[in-house]
Parts: C-alpha cells; structure tokens; sequence
C-alpha cells in the first residue's frame, strides 16, 4: 500500500515477478487489491502514510500492511518482505518484527551502485537507516557489507573502503578517524573474508577501488541522491543535446545501440530496491517512485536472497566471534 503510485504500481510489479516463476503474496487492503490477478492477499486495514512518524506508526498500526508484511516473514508465512513505502516505518517494522541478528548494534541499509563495465556493483553501507553512528558500528557494517557482497555477487574477498574527504589514514572526521583504526584490525577482516582496502572518496563511489563502501546513514545518503541527481541531470542533457538539430539527432541514432545498454545500466530499476542488514530475515526497501519493473526487480533479489540464506549466513558470521 506504500509508494507514490501504489497500490497500482506495486501490484503491476507483483504480477510481473509472479510471471517469472516468483511466489507472491500481497499485503494491504482487499478492496483496494482488485487488479492483483489470482495473487494471495492478506488483509491489513491500516496504511502507515509515506510522511507518517515511523516508530509511533508501527507501533501504533499494528493493523498496517507494513506491519502484517515483517509478521508474515517473522511467522513463516513470507521469506522476504519487500517495500516502496515509508522507509522509516519499513525499517521499524522488520525491527520490531524479525528481531535483530544478535551481535547487530544497528541494521543498516546496504545500496548497490553500478560500476561501469564490472559485472558486481559497489555496496554502500549505511544508506540512511543510522544518522549517527559510532566508529564500532561502522566495523559491523563493513562485516555485513562484505559477507552480502561474497554471498549475493560470489565475491571471493571484498574489498572494503571506508568514506572520507582524503586517501590518507589521518582524514576525516574523529569517527572516521576512530573507524579507520578499528576497520585496520585483522579479526574482523578475517571473520568476515574481506581485507580492508584504507579510505575512498566521493569520487570513487562508481570506481573499481573497491566492492564495499561504510559511512554513516547520513553521509550515505547525502551521497547516494547527489550521484542519483548527477546522473539523472546528464541523461537529461544528453537527451536534449541528441534532439538540439537534425544532425545530432542522426548522430543519436548511430550512437542509440551503444549507449542503449549503458542506460539500462544506470537506471534504478534495474536494480529494484536495497536490503536492510542486520535485522532476522530478509526486507528489501525501494523507492517511493519505484516502477513496475523496479518492483519486480525487487521481489525476484528478495527471492534470490531467501534461496541463499543470506540472513543465516550473516547469522552464522556475526554471531561466531
């Protein structure tokens, strides 16, 4: 029930995933639910609002779709949840819900960002969940971030960076500072089969410098959205220049089949939605405008990352020190 354009966009991109041989079931209310073809639906009479309060709400709504939805995973019913509503309250539910992983501090949400040419993408962490953090926290995000970078993209030892405003180890902010010192430790690089690769800047966040990128959830998402705006205002100049006189555009033409995969590679939906670590099953959060086909792409990594077992094997890790 959550998103800009739901439920319509959510159910079309539930359908969609369902084509593909993905098992849906759909949280919300009935009546509201009548294009949702032959899926399961499970009543919820209450929608936590995108601008609500989140912990209020949750707690509060016990009624809310986002809430029945972190039941359904915490109870068996579900093996995933996933989500374009408020953020917050997504969080708070699969919290409150699933429960933490023991050992977790502070789930985080972990944001793929395309690399160009690689074929696995950087994992930034924190993406918005923790404004504040401290610098121990941030040594569990860089051990999450790795141990779902090797399990969901088969890399062999993540490389691991560490978000500041200089290369060199004495940059930063005094958490920087304090992380950058705790991340050097070789215990946590070994239990998590990473290597800690030293600091990266902004300008690295599309790099091959590393797989896994840890900052605060407001550092990240400050981040995240100005390379989001940065590539969404170039695709907009391109697309005005390719149509600025006869010659571009025939020129855009024989350059449309070179380009057309680059697109598709920057394009959010073809990622779908970012996973929130940390908490005891799988809950993917997408964005409020999030289209059919980002939706779909959703369901089908929550669904791929319920076959893996990814959450048992951050359980496994975390909880073996």
């Amino acid at each position: 029930m959550g998103g800009d354009d739901a439920p319509r966009s959510v159910v079309a991109g539930a359908r969609m995933a369902a084509e593909r041989g993905v098992p849906v079931l759909l949280v919300g209310q009935p009546e509201q639910l009548s294009e949702a073809g032959g899926l399961e639906v499970v009543p919820a009479s209450q929608v936590i609002a995108m601008g609500a309060e989140a912990a209020s709400s949750v707690r509060k709504m016990k009624d809310s779709s986002l809430v029945r939805a972190a039941e359904a995973v915490r109870d068996g019913r579900a093996s995933a949840m996933v989500s374009a509503g408020n953020t917050g309250a997504a969080m708070a539910a699969s919290l409150l819900r699933m429960g933490r992983i023991r050992g977790v501090s502070r789930p985080a949400i972990a944001t793929p960002i395309v690399v160009p040419g690689r074929a696995w993408p950087n994992v930034m962490l924190d993406s918005g969940a923790n404004t504040e953090c401290s610098a121990e926290w941030l040594v569990q995000f860089a051990q999450m971030g790795a141990v779902y970078c090797r399990d969901r993209w088969g890399v062999s030892e993540p490389r691991v960076g560490l978000l500041s405003i200089g290369e060199e180890a004495g940059k930063g902010s005094p958490l920087v500072k304090e992380a950058f010192e705790r991340l050097e430790d070789a215990a946590w690089q070994t239990t998590a089969g990473a290597v800690f690769a030293g600091n990266v800047e902004g300008r690295d966040l599309l790099a091959d410098l590393v797989d896994v990128i840890v900052t605060d959830g407001f550092t990240g998402n400050v981040a995240l959205k100005t390379a989001e705006g940065v590539a969404q205002q170039l695709i907009g100049a391109l697309r005005r220049a390719f149509d600025s006189s006869e010659e571009a555009r025939r020129g855009a033409e024989l350059l449309a089949p070179a380009l057309a995969p680059l697109y598709d590679e920057f394009n959010p939906d073809s990622v779908g939605g970012a996973i929130l670590l940390g908490v005891g099953g799988v809950s993917i959060i997408s964005h409020g405008a999030s289209s059919p086909r980002a939706l779909a792409n959703a369901i089908q990594v929550a669904y791929e990352l319920a076959e893996r077992g990814t959450v048992g094997t951050l359980r496994r890790i975390l909880c073996s020190e």
